[in-house]
């Protein structure tokens, strides 16, 4: 083999060591030049290492003059790339969505097909009608001072759509460092971040979401807040509108919201969130169906004081996967049923747990089930947002039964899913929901029952 020849820069490198060890063998003759032979010889010795350095330096670094030329050249356009790519803002941005076609058939509903990209106000929002069947396209911005600035479309199918009806953006948020990147100033509108489950279907194991998720947390905050990052503690509060971008007339009281996360170690981790302030109250804005005059006209247009609180835990590792959740909520004069003697409003109030376990069987495939459950059977029942009888989603009093007690709810989910590729996934679910009461209203012949089959299939493709 041949020997790698030195460059210019690694030759004085490599005979210093050399000039070195003569100048220490005759250390009179480099401190005073006393000994004339000894000096000719170290001048000698400068020169050849300087004539040695100019050779190697008119070679170029080992590039023929063309290949020199080509790498000029190759610099002088990347350079350009990158000041056009600055110029039009292209820096730390991060381009990424989804989209994911679902098919749904419902029993009680007596209907099959797909979803996708249909308007949630059409039937409103249901268990069978929430944020899957979407396309999803985000943006993401970082700054050069650490400024984060996310906006995420989602057409129809984002909590814009949810709370406003006709607005396509899912989140539109800024995140401002004060101080240090740990600590962050945040505004704009984001999803609720309570429970285990996420809103989007690439973080999801299943279709549908749990029944926590669907009817006991918020859609949506409109505000500002702080966010801490401290070792194993991520904490972010807000001073909120909660589900709606503007305040209504004769409501000025936001609400305070918060969550904590703290991962103990790789595997493992809990969090808990929780809010506390006025929300809209839809029960004090009934109407009666006869006439059409408000039921509670005192009441009508106030927003009423809601306490919500949840805590839920993880434990990933290798093929495992658990996941839980509990949740306490109530709200002011927002059951379903009002006093059978005074007629006035009275309190909602319920709990509920869910909990999910995964396990993959292979690295492409996984098999889920979930379980969840509400206990609200007090003053006829109600949720957040649901504040009066729903036979779709088993919400409310049995129609023929006592009008005092609603129903308690319960929802086993079992599904697999199927890694395609690194970019598309096959889903598959089967649910089965069921209330203590007759509360499912099936379409096909008006009949009523204490439960109801749901099945489900998706393709989610995302990048």
């Amino acid at each position: 083999m041949t020997p790698r020849r030195p460059t210019a820069h690694q030759l004085p490198l490599l005979l210093a060591p050399l000039v070195l060890a003569l100048t220490t063998v005759f250390p009179a003759a480099a401190a005073a030049q006393g000994n004339p032979s000894v000096a000719d010889e170290l001048k000698a010795l400068k020169d050849k290492v300087n004539e040695l350095e100019r050779k190697l330096e008119s070679r170029g670094p080992g590039m023929t003059p063309d290949q020199q030329s080509e790498m000029n050249r190759i610099a002088v356009k990347t350079e350009a790339m990158e000041d056009s790519r600055d110029a039009a803002g292209m820096k730390m941005l991060k381009i990424s969505g989804y989209m994911d076609p679902t098919f749904i058939w419902n029993k009680a509903q007596d209907r099959a097909g797909f979803q996708f990209l249909n308007r949630v106000d059409d039937d409103g929002y249901n268990y069978d009608n929430s944020y899957f069947g979407a396309a999803v396209i985000d943006f993401q911005k970082e700054t050069e001072s650490g400024t984060k600035w996310r906006l995420t479309l989602a057409p129809n199918r984002g909590v814009g759509s949810v709370f406003d009806g006709t607005s396509p953006v899912h989140e539109a948020t800024v995140s401002i460092p004060l101080g240090s990147l740990q600590t962050r100033f945040i505004a704009g509108q984001m999803p609720d971040w309570s429970g285990y489950e996420y809103l989007q279907p690439t973080l999801n194991k299943l279709i549908t979401h749990n029944l926590l998720f669907d009817f006991t947390l918020p859609t949506a905050y409109t505000g500002a807040g702080m966010e801490y990052s401290r070792s194993k503690w991520l904490s972010k509060l807000m001073i909120a509108n909660v589900n709606t971008a503007k305040k209504s007339s004769g409501n000025k009281t936001p609400a305070f919201v918060y969550r904590v996360d703290y991962a103990k170690g790789e595997f493992q981790g809990f969090g808990f969130a929780g809010l506390h302030g006025k929300l809209a109250n839809f029960k004090a804005d009934e109407v009666d169906d006869t006439t059409g005059d408000l039921l509670f006209p005192n009441d009508s247009g106030k927003n009423t004081m809601a306490h919500l609180f949840e805590v839920d835990a993880y434990f990933m590792r290798g093929d495992v996967t658990w996941q839980g959740q509990l949740t306490y909520g109530t709200q002011k004069n927002a059951a379903i049923t009002a006093d059978p003697v005074t007629g006035a409003l009275r309190d909602a109030q319920w709990i509920g747990a869910s909990t999910l376990f995964a396990y993959k069987w292979m690295p492409r495939f996984e098999t889920t089930a979930r379980l969840d459950y509400i206990q609200n059977k007090k003053n006829g029942g109600g949720l957040l947002g649901y504040t009066s009888a729903d036979d779709r989603n088993g919400i409310g009093p049995d129609a023929a039964g006592d009008p005092e007690k609603g129903a308690n709810r319960m929802a086993l989910t079992l599904g697999a899913s199927y890694l395609w590729d690194l970019n598309t996934t096959f889903k598959a679910e089967y649910r089965m929901d069921r209330a203590n009461l007759p509360v499912f209203t099936n379409v096909k012949d008006g009949s009523s029952s204490k439960s109801n089959h749901l099945l489900a299939t998706s393709v989610l493709v995302s990048f």
